[in-house]
């Protein structure tokens, strides 16, 4: 089993969390973790890239000329792909970016980033994250006592106070537990949760 220090909004040691160790002692799979977040950027993808095809560029109703007798190659369109302003051979069309990825793994790669994230000691737990204001300063300088930058904060249900004060900080982002994904753990150098936020994921990872 493992261990992590829980500590209050002046930063100071409140008690000790017991993690469970089929999470935080789960082997990192970098290849997992690097297909999970390629399928999500994957499906955050558009897909709206679209060029005209002969049939959708306006005009060339006419014939340009006759089919025979002028010596030079038969033509029945000014837009045709071969002619300026005529349509596009085989361009993009819009179409769906995204990739499936089983459940399982998608549990497996977020317990690899949480378990790389302790044994690297970017994982941080405060007993609340219940602030008093919607002050981006007070926001600041919480973070700072914590000694946190570039940091995913995760709690349990709205906080609504957390969410208006950190949403113009840059690098930090605030976000419930049932949105976390291996991408944003990756993404932020440091893990901020509350206590009640870590719990209620873990009992969802078991």
């Amino acid at each position: 089993m493992f261990t992590i220090e829980v500590k209050d909004k002046e930063n100071r040691k409140v008690k000790d969390l017991t993690l469970p160790e089929e999470v935080f002692g789960y082997p990192v799979k970098k290849h997992l973790m690097w297909e999970v977040v390629k399928a999500f950027l994957a499906n955050r993808r558009s897909g709206n890239a679209a060029t005209k095809t002969r049939a959708m560029v306006s005009g060339g109703g006419k014939k340009p000329w006759k089919q025979k007798g002028r010596g030079t190659a038969r033509s029945g369109s000014t837009r045709s792909p071969l002619w300026r302003h005529g349509g596009v051979s085989f361009g993009p069309q819009p179409r769906s970016y995204g990739v499936e990825i089983p459940k399982k793994m998608r549990r497996s790669a977020l317990k690899s980033a949480l378990s790389s994230k302790f044994h690297d000691k970017e994982m941080l737990v405060v007993d609340d994250l219940l602030l008093t204001s919607l002050k981006t300063k007070d926001a600041m300088n919480f973070l700072k006592k914590m000694e946190l930058s570039k940091v995913l904060i995760v709690d349990n249900g709205e906080n609504r106070n957390l969410q208006l004060s950190t949403r113009n900080i840059p690098d930090v982002k605030s976000i419930d537990y049932r949105e976390i994904n291996v991408y944003e753990v990756l993404k932020y150098k440091n893990l901020l949760f509350s206590e009640k936020g870590l719990v209620s994921l873990l009992e969802v990872l078991k």
